[in-house]
């Protein structure tokens, strides 16, 4: 093992940059962000953007909030404040289906979205057809509604999504060691994260540099289901 000291970097939380220039716009994305872009200008008031969990949908939404001026609600149980906010403006759901869907309660705000002539974004780790819901009159809702697939990154998309998490953190990582990465980790964006946060932690920790030697045994030690390794 190594004697060589250790820098024990603070545990400072470093949120993506989710605004639009900082978008990396590729061919999984490309349908869903060419449909932000266009509102208020939509083919329905019910917007679904389905993809995986790191796909990039907390992402769009964001930048969909900030360009509509959309009032944000929890999924869940849908309070009569989602129905009043949708009298006002634009309404926006992230991961509606990370809970117990509110069948009642949605069904109420798109019928107050459909009267108002706004409009509702919802995103989901899967198609309305896939959420089980019950109440007909909501599926039907769901079915009118304009459903927009994401998928998992291409190579080119991941090392740009990848190169700019390192720039989140002002951390400059060498053109190689990140296709690398890319051809390495699980094709998601949540991989990404995860490990672009462990190297930024472990280059602090030892003070080094994002060498590939040091990706190397990052991802190994993710690979492994390790928390930490020695360099």
């Amino acid at each position: 093992m190594s004697t060589r000291p250790r820098q024990l970097p603070l545990d400072l939380a470093h949120n993506p940059a989710q605004s639009r220039d900082d978008l990396v716009v590729g061919p999984s994305n490309i349908a869903a962000t060419a449909l932000v872009d266009r509102w208020p200008d939509w083919p329905s008031p019910v917007v679904v953007l389905a993809g995986p969990a790191g796909s990039g949908k907390s992402h769009l939404a964001a930048i969909w909030r900030e360009l509509s001026g959309a009032t944000e609600f929890a999924p869940g149980r849908l309070a009569a404040e989602a129905v009043e906010a949708s009298g006002r403006g634009p309404v926006l759901i992230d991961d509606v289906d990370s809970a117990p869907i509110d069948e009642a309660g949605l069904f109420h705000l798109i019928n107050a979205v459909r009267q108002a002539g706004t409009t509702l974004l919802l995103t989901a780790r899967r198609f309305p057809l896939a959420w089980g819901v019950k109440l007909p009159d909501l599926e039907s809702r769901l079915k009118a509604a304009s459903t927009v697939e994401i998928h998992e990154p291409d190579d080119a998309l991941l090392a740009g999504v990848v190169t700019k998490l390192f720039a989140d953190r002002q951390v400059e990582v060498e053109p190689h060691v990140v296709q690398f990465l890319v051809r390495r980790i699980e094709r998601s964006l949540s991989t990404a994260i995860d490990v672009v946060a462990r190297l930024d932690h472990a280059a602090l920790e030892h003070k080094s540099r994002i060498t590939r030697a040091l990706a190397a045994q990052v991802v190994d030690a993710m690979d492994t289901g390790q928390s930490r390794f020695d360099l």
